[in-house]
């Protein structure tokens, strides 16, 4: 490696193809003549605590953009990054980890409920299709900005925020791996959120009176919903295995969170599933909500095409909150039998499965009143041994 001491004149009459030529007044500038142009570089050392890390080469620019004396600027600079033992060249590698390849890595690292996989698999596949193969690093703010403007237009403004959900979570996976992205493109929109849902208030003596003309399968399924604010997936995916008619509890094995769930039955409830479980028996079925024509084997339908009267399933929790704070159940305790969370750092030293007993009282405190105010007189009689009593409505 020659040394000169560079002139604007003398770098203009170095030959192309001659290689590397060092500057004697500016430390570690180089001018490197390639076969076709010649650029300006820095090349040092990189130490650490006395110790050699390794040589470094930073490209400037080419000698026909920028003069030497701004190129010298530069190599003090430089250099003085790398004698303080910054490497300038270390940047960390770009994955290419694509829109596809982060569901399947989102997927496997999480215990997703089966329905929230397939929503996200089907958001991927039918509406981010034209991602699924690019990298997330190429991804930018306008392309996600058109595209929910298209989502919007085509599929209406809950689908394109879902969707847009769904992509912002996939992006915050790829920044997790890609040390090269540093921003969320999808976190800029102003995505659209849902509107509060509203729930009308309810005459339970014109709903009980509406329950009664459906068949018994779908009659006691309204109560089952009305009477414990179960999840309509919680509820319709239970199985017979799941009651328990001596202890007066229902097990929840498919919670939206929080795991497993053992509801308390008040003796209105254990005498409805006694009496379903009973009339269902000949059937066969595993499921506590049995339909042998559907193909899964159990209701799937838990609302009535064409009748007025009947709550959705998510309003019936509505209602159930609602109503059970009206039957004087403690807020803690309300939210413990619908199976949420409670708030704050406390919330999560609360394992509702060591409450059963304590949220039993609670839950029949909450039929008492919905059969008050339904107008059904509940009437209690001893069973053959004389160890319990189940109401008989009348």
């Amino acid at each position: 490696m020659a040394v000169l001491n560079l002139t604007e004149a003398r770098i203009r009459d170095l030959p192309l193809g001659s290689g590397i030529w060092r500057d004697e007044q500016a430390k570690g500038l180089l001018v490197v003549c390639h076969k076709t142009t010649k650029t300006y570089a820095v090349q040092g050392d990189v130490r650490r605590n006395g110790r050699h890390i390794r040589t470094v080469r930073v490209k400037i620019d080419r000698c026909d953009r920028i003069g030497l004396r701004e190129a010298r600027r530069q190599a003090r600079e430089l250099m003085s990054r790398i004698q303080s033992g910054e490497d300038p060249t270390a940047r960390a590698p770009e994955t290419g980890i694509t829109i596809a390849e982060l569901l399947e890595r989102y997927v496997a690292d999480r215990e997703l409920r089966p329905t929230t996989e397939e929503s996200y698999r089907t958001h991927v596949a039918k509406y981010l299709k034209g991602y699924r193969t690019r990298a997330a690093a190429d991804i930018t703010r306008q392309e996600v900005r058109d595209l929910y403007d298209q989502l919007k237009t085509r599929h209406g403004k809950t689908t394109a925020s879902g969707v847009m959900r769904t992509f912002r979570a996939l992006l915050n996976e790829a920044i997790r791996i890609d040390e090269t992205i540093a921003d969320n493109p999808v976190q800029h929109l102003r995505i659209a959120t849902p509107k509060p849902r509203t729930v009308a208030p309810i005459d339970l003596a014109k709903w009980w009176a509406n329950t009664e003309e459906l068949m018994p399968l779908r009659r006691d399924l309204h109560r089952a919903f009305m009477f414990t604010g179960i999840r309509k997936t919680s509820l319709l995916l239970a199985e017979r295995r799941d009651i328990d008619l001596e202890r007066g509890t229902l097990l929840l094995r498919h919670m939206k969170v929080n795991g497993p769930m053992i509801v308390p039955l008040s003796d209105f409830l254990i005498e409805l599933f006694r009496r379903r479980m009973d009339e269902d028996e000949r059937i066969g079925s595993r499921w506590l909500w049995p339909a042998p024509k559907a193909k899964s084997g159990h209701v799937e339908v838990a609302r009535e095409k064409h009748k007025d009267g009947f709550p959705s399933p998510h309003a019936y929790r509505h209602l159930y909150r609602t109503l059970s704070i009206a039957a004087g159940v403690p807020y803690a305790e309300s939210a413990l039998l619908l199976g949420q969370r409670l708030p704050g750092a406390s919330g999560g030293y609360v394992h509702p499965e060591h409450l059963v007993e304590h949220l039993r009282k609670y839950q029949q405190m909450v039929t008492d009143y919905l059969l008050q105010s339904a107008g059904v007189r509940n009437v209690r009689r001893e069973t053959n041994d004389g160890s319990a009593s189940i109401p008989v409505v009348a």
